[in-house]
């Protein structure tokens, strides 16, 4: 069964199994938040921090009535997609962020307390983690149908080792353009979800019920007065948070646009940095900032200048179109809007436990 929350009534309780996760909550660095600006529209930013600089990345976009399947298991769960999306993968391997045609957004960033339970003990079907996110961006055009149809999941999630030897311990958080939210996490092999339009920003750990009691505890100190200054994902939150209620909610487009630049840059961590105590910190790889409205999907690597954008009301996302792709390189001299500049590709496969 699943656990729902819709209202932010929690008390902290200290984490279990706090040691052995203490050390992994340091390297995996992402942030979310979601944007409301004066018109009444909504933007979502994340960071994608990461200890692998090596992890490729790039952007693709998928068609409507698209055959996929879990890729893990014998019995992998089967769909087809029922929207077009733009997706940045991860390794090759996984989606790990997107928006698709109707502005339905998810996020997957790292947490460490993540338990998907043993998949040998169900008779449910199953679905790679790096499929998770593309499921939900294939199936659903708001939040409130995806909450509704994971009240009883069809799928078992399986989470392989990443290429770089991490366990792929992940949550997800998902956005639409009305400003629904919610957060959806495995704890104890349960799927949780916190369900509420005032559940703009995650972080990673810990676990969200306890990221908003830490949130309201630094809420009654005044952000004015102090704030937590690390960049752990919990002091990260708290940051989050005050900025976000600080930030004005601009009526114009490209004002609204700036401002959510600006808070997703504020909590990134520089491009290698280091601490003796944590050799394994993760820097900010690269961001986007999807335009739920607009239908404006945009990309910024920190290892390049320019931000550029996949516009999804200029792509062909008809059934029997071409799956397209752009890689994101250094010298790729990317700017500005790509959307023409995607070529076509066969999707790629998602992460396997073979």
């Amino acid at each position: 069964m699943i656990k729902l929350y819709r209202d932010c009534s929690t008390v902290y309780e200290p984490l279990k199994n706090d040691h052995q996760n203490r050390t992994s909550r340091k390297y995996a660095m992402c942030t979310r938040v979601v944007y409301k600006a004066g018109n009444g529209t909504f933007i979502t930013a994340r960071g994608m921090d990461w200890n692998d600089p090596t992890a490729k990345t790039a952007l693709w976009s998928f068609p409507r009535g698209l055959e996929r399947d879990g890729g893990v298991g014998a019995n992998p769960v089967k769909w087809t997609s029922k929207y077009g999306s733009v997706v940045a993968s991860f390794y090759g391997a996984a989606t790990a962020d997107g928006m698709n045609e109707k502005g339905f957004v998810s996020n997957v960033l790292y947490l460490a307390e993540s338990d998907y339970g043993d998949a040998s003990k169900t008779v449910k079907r199953t679905l790679s983690i790096g499929a998770w996110a593309q499921y939900f961006l294939d199936s659903y055009a708001s939040v409130k149908q995806a909450v509704s149809a994971m009240e009883d999941p069809p799928f078992t999630i399986v989470a392989p080792v990443l290429p770089n030897g991490r366990v792929a311990n992940v949550h997800m958080a998902i956005s639409d353009s009305g400003g629904d939210s919610a957060i959806l996490e495995y704890i104890d092999g349960e799927l949780q979800i916190h369900h509420k339009s005032e559940y703009q920003v995650m972080t990673n750990s810990p676990i969200f019920d306890e990221q908003l009691a830490l949130d309201a505890y630094w809420d009654i100190v005044g952000g004015n007065r102090f704030l937590p200054g690390t960049i752990n994902a919990a002091d990260r939150f708290v940051r989050m948070s005050y900025l976000l209620k600080s930030t004005p909610k601009y009526q114009e487009p490209h004002l609204a646009l700036a401002a959510t630049f600006s808070l997703i840059r504020a909590v990134g961590v520089p491009l290698g940095m280091e601490d003796p105590d944590h050799p394994n910190i993760s820097m900010t790889l690269w961001r986007t900032v999807a335009d739920h409205d607009a239908k404006a999907y945009y990309f910024e690597s920190v290892l390049s200048p320019a931000v550029y954008w996949v516009d999804i009301n200029k792509l062909d996302l008809s059934e029997g179109s071409d799956t397209k792709t752009v890689a994101i390189e250094v010298d790729s001299g990317l700017v500005g809007d790509i959307t023409s500049k995607m070529n076509n590709a066969e999707p790629f496969k998602w992460m396997t436990t073979d």
